[in-house]
């Protein structure tokens, strides 16, 4: 369904053009929540609606996972809703749920929206009819929701991932995250995304770890598509000199221009990792800061941006 930009919506985004980006992680206010399940009743279907068996099947299976992760019996406390889907909703209602298990729900829900709910329906003859909203449509709805209450958080590719600054996300973290997923960096991607799940727990020393992880793997990955040798314990710089000056992933032709790459790489990731979580912190514990961390993310992303890039444009030269 379309987002009507109504006149409140319109006055509150002028009187955010003279304020900084700047968003909140700790509360998801109701108007939001209700939005999120509306988005639920245009994706999934009505619980009683022309398709109920299809949406029973969805919501019995997204109260069966919650509650079983969540160590739960009930989502509802003392209220007993008589179905699957208001007891979820019971729950995300209550002004008492944690904020990481409304983000619970929502990611739950939303990997159903997208990967579960298109495969049950297919075959349903009146599916386009009774459901007005696609799972495309579906996340682009919930992703401008989250914008809109100046909430830090979107959903890609099956996860809710927290966000310090839209065009840093847009063009960063979103495209390093559809590049590893889409060109085989499994493992890569499993790393990046644990980092962010990290910095989202403010567990901000794990995240760099984690961040440094991804880096070597994306290089590790490329070295291991095109056959490259290298020391399968070979740390970021010697994966750097592998992949840069040995097997010229950046034609020669360009070396001078990329004269500063290697340093830009080595001193960006791996040497904060180095100086803040990679050895023992002595007597004195280190704190991480959130700022350091997000630097690390968002420099994360973009070195595996530009080496994916890099590895398909050689590999075009190779066929």
């Amino acid at each position: 369904m379309a987002i009507v930009n109504l006149y409140s919506k319109r006055k509150k985004a002028i009187e955010r053009i003279t304020q900084p980006e700047v968003y909140q992680y700790t509360d998801l206010p109701i108007p939001f929540r209700r939005q999120v399940i509306y988005i639920w009743e245009t994706a999934i279907g009505l619980y009683n609606g022309q398709i109920s068996s299809l949406a029973r099947n969805v919501w019995a299976s997204v109260y069966k996972s919650l509650t079983r992760e969540l160590g739960l019996l009930i989502l509802a406390g003392d209220q007993h809703p008589e179905s699957s889907f208001e007891q979820c909703r019971s729950f995300f209602l209550n002004q008492a749920t944690h904020t990481d298990n409304l983000l619970d729900l929502i990611e739950l829900t939303f990997f159903y929206i997208e990967h579960t709910v298109p495969k049950l329906f297919e075959e349903y003859r009146y599916a386009d009819e009774l459901l007005p909203q696609t799972s495309e449509e579906a996340i682009e709805e919930l992703n401008h929701r989250f914008l809109e209450h100046g909430i830090g958080y979107q959903y890609n590719n099956g996860q809710i991932i927290r966000i310090d600054s839209v065009f840093l996300h847009a063009e960063a973290v979103v495209p390093a995250l559809t590049l590893i997923s889409s060109e085989g960096f499994s493992g890569a991607e499993q790393e990046f995304r644990s980092a962010h799940d990290h910095y989202r727990n403010q567990e901000y020393k794990a995240a760099i770890v984690e961040s440094l992880k991804a880096f070597e793997s994306t290089m590790k990955t490329i070295c291991d598509k095109f056959s490259w040798a290298y020391d399968k314990t070979a740390t970021a710089s010697k994966l750097i000199d592998t992949i840069l000056k040995r097997e010229e992933l950046v034609p020669s032709y360009l070396q001078t221009h990329f004269s500063g790459l290697k340093q830009v790489l080595e001193a960006g990731v791996p040497t904060v990792r180095n100086k803040t979580s990679g050895h023992g912190q002595g007597s004195e514990t280190k704190e991480v800061p959130e700022y350091l961390a997000a630097y690390v993310l968002h420099l994360t992303a973009s070195n595996i941006v530009l080496l994916v890039e890099a590895y398909k444009a050689k590999r075009s030269e190779v066929k």
